[in-house]
């Protein structure tokens, strides 16, 4: 039993001065995790007790579905990930440190090149397959900009799990395993979600999808279909465009536009001296980047910007994208800075990349490569061609449907789950083979899926909570029932403890306000805080032999006979 006189906690009155969103406020306040710094929090007993419900379901929902659990260190040697090259493409969210003798090492932020070195030194024939395996287990990012609590922080408990099959339909069958498994978990987690395709990016493979915990404060953002049921992240959304019709487009025409650097300056121009009726979408906006250390221009129609999570994503292979800066465009004196066009992308040495809405045959007013000078009817196909198409620009609410052209919604969630099918990446780099029944060596194909465990914390928080704070489902609670000893006397108190002890013995976990120099007032404010879904009130009621039992979730709260208190407490938690 949690008795509140000896339990380590401090609930707070006040809001933490960095709480970006209601978990991070919350949790704090209700003495949960407290902030050592930025993006590493350490767990009271209180969020212990939570963050362990919450991997004992995540284990429970996997081991049901055969997987088995193992389990790496966190510091790991340099060596497997200089292979797959991850040493390096990880870049500057990898924590890199030396031991005393100077060997390189790094704290794991995910652990493929570990579970595909496991299984090679253990399983050799297509008889040991298929085989699934999963561990939970502290990560570590270098975040560039850890907030929201533990949303986004530096150190994070996931669950990773990996099968390993012999072919391709071995792996559909595993994917298809572990997503049931998720669906089966989340519904026990009391989640709200919706499963959307996504892009593989740094992980590599070909199918993959997340699992969203919609969320005003979330950092995702999703498009959802009302018509046809589609769901993908932004960055996986599809853009159909049919190709424009070149015929009768006239030749490129060079304009004199002086101080246009601006999409708006420049179609007010257009509109006062070449005729009227144009608008922002008639315009390119050429998007000058440095992807990899490589200059390249990316097409997107002038109404639209450049959503960069979503273009890296899609750039296969690309680790580090930024704006062009002074000393880039100082490398390229052919462009001038708001009137680049991209006739000259090929003479220039730049990769040219296009938005699918910058279909062939469609024409644009861009920039001359002159200043003050703008082109109109700039063809695509014939002024310019890309070297590749690729998903670019920012996605809007009533963009079309990619499947059915119905008018999508937007919304932003917390991303809680990953799925990949990550085939034979990881595999083949490290070698990772078995032979089959005619004794011939054959690549093993791999799944990748990922839950964030103490991101799960945070986002059924921010689901769940309400005015008065945290609001638990009781498979997740510090307790299932709240206990509030109220007055002077000691009846109360006995009572409480008695009746404490009979749930306990029920299997019931039970916390108990215990405390003799706190008030009705704030004990009950802690009980409303704290987010147990039963509160029980031992106070006034004992005269008349009730106790009040109060559901935190709902507010609705009769008074109780005490013998019956135990009863009617099981039979509202089941």
């Amino acid at each position: 039993m949690l008795k509140m006189s000896t339990l380590f906690l401090r609930t707070l009155r006040d809001d933490p001065a960095d709480a970006e969103v209601a978990s991070h406020r919350l949790l704090v306040r209700a003495g949960y995790i407290r902030r050592i710094a930025a993006g590493i929090y350490s767990w009271l007993p209180l969020g212990v007790l939570t963050l362990r419900n919450i991997e004992n379901v995540v284990r429970q929902e996997m081991d049901q579905a055969g997987f088995q659990e193992v389990h790496f260190p966190a510091l790991l040697p340099r060596e497997a990930y200089e292979i797959t090259h991850r040493w390096k493409e990880y870049g500057p969210s990898l924590f890199r440190l030396q031991d005393r003798k100077g060997g390189d090492y790094l704290l794991g932020p995910t652990h493929e090149e570990m579970f595909t070195l496991m299984v090679k030194s253990e399983y050799s024939s297509y008889k040991d397959l298929p085989l699934s395996i999963y561990q939970i287990q502290t990560k570590y990012r270098d975040e560039a900009r850890p907030r929201s609590g533990i949303i986004r922080g530096r150190e994070f408990v996931m669950k990773d799990s990996y099968s390993f099959d012999f072919d391709d339909a071995g792996l559909e069958e595993s994917y298809q395993k572990h997503r049931d498994a998720y669906i089966s978990c989340f519904n026990r987690l009391g989640m709200k979600y919706n499963i959307v395709k996504a892009v593989a990016g740094a992980m590599g493979g070909s199918k993959s999808e997340e699992f969203l915990a919609p969320c005003a404060t979330g950092e995702d953002t999703y498009v959802l279909c009302p018509a046809c049921g589609y769901a993908a992240n932004v960055e996986a959304m599809q853009t159909k465009v049919a190709p424009g019709n070149a015929q009768g487009v006239p030749a490129m025409e060079e304009l004199d536009t002086p101080h246009t650097p601006t999409i708006d300056s420049l179609v007010a121009v257009m509109n006062a001296n070449f005729g009227g009726g144009y608008t922002a979408s008639d315009t390119l906006k050429n998007i000058m980047l440095v992807a990899d250390g490589k200059a390249i221009s990316v097409l997107v129609p002038g109404d639209r910007e450049v959503d960069l999570k979503r273009l890296q994503e899609n750039l296969s292979g690309v680790h580090e994208l930024r704006v062009f800066e002074e000393a880039d465009f100082a490398q390229y004196p052919a462009l001038v800075k708001g009137y680049i066009g991209p006739q000259d992308a090929l003479k220039s040495g730049i990769t040219l990349y296009a938005d699918p809405r910058v279909a062939p045959g469609t024409s644009w007013i861009s920039g001359a490569n002159k200043k003050d000078r703008h082109a109109r009817f700039v063809l695509n196909g014939r002024d310019f061609i890309p070297d590749a198409y690729v998903e670019a620009a920012e996605v809007r609410t009533g963009d079309s449907c990619p499947e059915c052209g119905t008018d999508v919604i937007i919304d932003r969630a917390i991303e809680i789950g990953h799925i990949f099918q990550l085939g034979r990446k990881y595999s083949q780099a490290l070698n990772l083979t078995v032979l089959d029944s005619n004794g011939k060596s054959q690549t093993v194909t791999m799944g990748s899926y990922g839950i964030g465990v103490s991101r799960a914390v945070a986002a059924i928080a921010e689901q769940t909570c309400d005015e008065l704070g945290l609001n638990w489902p009781k498979e997740l609670a510090p307790a299932k029932v709240h206990i509030v000893a109220t007055g002077k006397d000691d009846l109360p108190f006995d009572t409480a403890l008695k009746l404490g002890s009979d749930l306990e013995a029920m299997g019931i976990s039970v916390m108990l306000d215990d405390r003799r120099d706190a008030s009705a007032g704030v004990k009950f404010k802690d009980a409303e805080l704290i987010g147990n879904p039963i509160i029980v009130v031992v106070g006034r009621g004992l005269v008349d032999g009730n106790v009040e039992v109060r559901i935190r979730a709902t507010g609705v709260k009769n008074d109780v006979a005490l013998t019956q208190a135990t009863s009617s407490i099981a039979a509202l938690l089941s």
